[in-house]
């Protein structure tokens, strides 16, 4: 089976039996210390994955691949990203990480912000957080702040995005 193969099995692997980290707490503004009120936006998403490097050596191989997403629901954007991952020659031992730019529209506000992937597989432990990448927000997304949670039910892409926007 070829390597990239492997690093895509890995990654589905890990998604499809994720226990998530548990929830940041209520953010508040640094300016006034006033709390914001988390939101949820959900629907489906596709991605693509392509292989751009792969090195192979005993005990492990190491790929990179481009990511490519279209999400739908609440959250009406693309995301664009890389992805590194480590597979092993042992059954369920794998990992990835990635960083990815979504841009498009958040419950009808628009503008983009950056999140962050680590995803551990070892023997049937799953782990995956996904995370705004602070302070990455623009547009009407600028102070955007929470967590990306991802499931994958008969094959298909699910996101829950649990985020908290500065007061306007």
């Amino acid at each position: 089976m070829p390597t990239t193969t492997l690093a895509a099995i890995a990654l589905s692997a890990v998604l499809s039996a994720v226990t998530p980290e548990p929830a940041p707490p209520v953010q508040t503004q640094p300016a006034t210390g006033v709390a914001t009120m988390t939101h949820h936006a959900r629907g489906p998403f596709e991605v693509k994955m392509a292989p751009q490097d792969q090195d192979a050596a005993e005990g492990s191989v190491l790929a990179r691949m481009s990511l490519d997403k279209v999400f739908h629901g609440a959250l009406e954007a693309t995301g664009k990203g890389q992805m590194l991952t480590a597979s092993t020659d042992t059954p369920g031992s794998a990992v990835y990480v990635a960083i990815e730019r979504v841009t498009g529209t958040l419950d009808g506000k628009s503008g983009s912000f950056a999140l962050v992937h680590r995803g551990l597989m070892r023997g049937t432990d799953r782990n995956l957080s996904v995370e705004i990448v602070p302070d990455s927000g623009s547009g009407a997304l600028k102070g955007i702040a929470g967590r990306l949670n991802i499931e994958i039910v008969d094959g298909k892409h699910l996101y829950d995005l649990e985020y908290t926007l500065p007061a306007s």
